[in-house]
């Protein structure tokens, strides 16, 4: 037998030979189906939510740039997750961070000074620790030199308030 028609037949067997269990037997029950996943939102609509809920938001932060905010947090990504379930990193996860009480994310092993710091986190709190860590709460274990520019703060904090899971107060 000549050597190209082998190899086609063997070629031609093995496509016949996978195509077979593909489809259930007769007899057998197909797996059942899945829930449809929820379709996914148009951004448009995604942005106008977003605009809609920095707008709801108390002043500073209702005049925050959400896309400066999200670069300037681009410096804090490589410690914090803000996604609800996130893991925690070198620091905590960031989702639903306002109006949490400071040192108590599950999981995360804080300092003993922000285990003792006695505060709930709100914007005004994270500005200040955002300015400089090391001076607001002596003691504690980050080690981000801070965020100087107001304007940057002010960003951040709004980002985080709409990308982070806050809920304002009813």
């Amino acid at each position: 037998m000549n050597r190209p028609v082998v190899l086609i037949a063997l070629a031609a067997l093995s496509v016949v030979g996978c195509s077979q269990g593909e489809a259930p037997a007769q007899d057998q029950a197909a797996p059942a189906a899945t829930a449809p996943s929820p379709a996914p939102v148009p951004p448009a609509q995604l942005a106008a939510e977003k605009a809609s809920l920095l707008a709801a938001l108390p002043a500073p932060w209702n005049e925050g740039d959400l896309d400066n905010g999200r670069r300037a947090f681009a410096r804090c990504r490589s410690c914090h997750t803000i996604n609800e379930g996130g893991s925690n990193m070198t620091g905590p996860n960031l989702h639903g961070v306002f109006g949490r009480q400071a040192g108590v994310h599950p999981g995360f092993n804080y300092s003993p000074a922000m285990k003792a710091a006695g505060f709930t986190w709100d914007g005004a709190r994270l500005n200040d620790w955002l300015q400089n860590p090391r001076t607001f709460l002596v003691g504690n274990k980050m080690s981000f030199a801070g965020m100087p520019d107001a304007e940057d703060r002010r960003d951040v904090i709004a980002f985080l308030k709409v990308e982070a899971g806050y809920t304002p107060p009813a």
